[in-house]
């Protein structure tokens, strides 16, 4: 039994998947009040619901998001976002309590890189240093020397000496682009993230020619020929800070739609527009931050469960690999 589907079985031991939110309830308010009695904070992923996003302390890309958690004298984090997101949370405040709404919340891009394989893929390559993508699972961090956010990730391949070869993990769409960002030839694991691999090229086509004056902006997730055709790439955060310098207002979103709702408080007289995918939807969403909801935050709060827990050696092991990737950017003045 997986530690996944072991924390799964207690908290339905403990009655905890069984219960109601008393429909009643202002649950802003409770929220509220739950906060200052345990001393707590909420994080929100740009990629929650908007009613997550208004409750939170902090808003943002998720490793921006644990290093301001960090900072703080809070007791408990609760972290409205994915698994490997609460994970580095936890990798940088291991003395806090950090709380995940729904444990369930995955990541397609984490889970496409199984650390027991790609243990075997790095033994292949054993004069390689590993740059992984932050958005993997602690474990994962164990078996990497640096990690990188879509933000520095060019400064972080950039900083390694151009004989020094490398293995990039696990976002093959990242790798490619950084591939051709930094002209380093690198050996790229072949993982992905369903949100942006689901874009349809030729519905983007179609709502370009029907707004001309629309700007294309994407994140580095998505495929190359989608990138090819971007006025503007960048992290989650990155593109948020374009809408609000840019002169244009009307932009094409090739990003997980819950960014738009920060996006349209940033620039009210702006028209944001996200990217369609192919399929019936009329946006793009991920399920796995979805599954956060404001019910299952104040259930999370009120029992402080389900809590992520992680060995020591994983903590220590892991955490290194920021902290290498911390001492490049701030050499770099990121």
């Amino acid at each position: 039994m997986t530690t996944l589907a072991i924390a799964e079985k207690k908290l339905q031991d403990m009655g905890y998947l069984d219960i109601d939110v008393d429909p009643t309830l202002d649950l802003f308010e409770e929220i509220e009040k739950l906060k200052k009695e345990k001393n707590a904070i909420i994080l929100a992923h740009y990629y929650q619901e908007s009613d997550i996003q208004d409750i939170a302390d902090y808003i943002g890309d998720s490793l921006g998001l644990s290093q301001q958690a960090a900072a703080t004298d809070a007791d408990i984090i609760v972290f409205a976002g994915v698994h490997f997101m609460a994970e580095t949370a936890k990798m940088l405040s291991p003395n806090k309590k950090v709380l995940l709404p729904d444990l369930k919340a995955g990541c397609s891009l984490a889970d496409s890189c199984p650390p027991p394989v790609f243990r075997k893929f790095k033994e292949k390559y054993p004069d390689h240093v590993v740059v992984s993508y932050i958005n993997c699972t602690a474990e994962l961090k164990t078996l990497t020397d640096i990690c990188c956010t879509s933000t520095n990730a060019v400064q972080i391949i950039e900083s390694i000496p151009k004989d020094q070869p490398i293995i990039f993990a696990p976002d093959v769409n990242l790798g490619r682009y950084l591939v051709k960002k930094t002209g380093r030839d690198m050996v790229l694991w072949n993982g992905s993230c369903m949100v942006h691999e689901i874009f349809s090229n030729e519905k983007i086509t179609k709502l370009m020619l029907r707004h001309p004056d629309a700007k294309f902006i994407a994140h580095p997730e998505c495929e190359e020929h989608l990138l090819e055709k971007a006025d503007f790439i960048g992290s989650t955060t990155g593109l948020l800070n374009y809408t609000k310098r840019s002169e244009a207002t009307e932009f094409i979103v090739a990003t997980e739609a819950g960014i738009i709702h920060q996006m349209q408080k940033a620039s009210p007289n702006k028209t944001f527009i996200p990217a369609p995918p192919n399929n019936t939807c009329a946006c793009n969403e991920c399920p796995h931050m979805k599954r956060n909801t404001l019910e299952k935050l104040y259930i999370t709060m009120k029992y402080e469960q389900p809590e992520i827990i992680l060995p020591d050696w994983i903590i220590e092991q892991g955490r290194a690999s920021i902290d290498r990737m911390l001492e490049i950017s701030a050499r770099a003045g990121l």
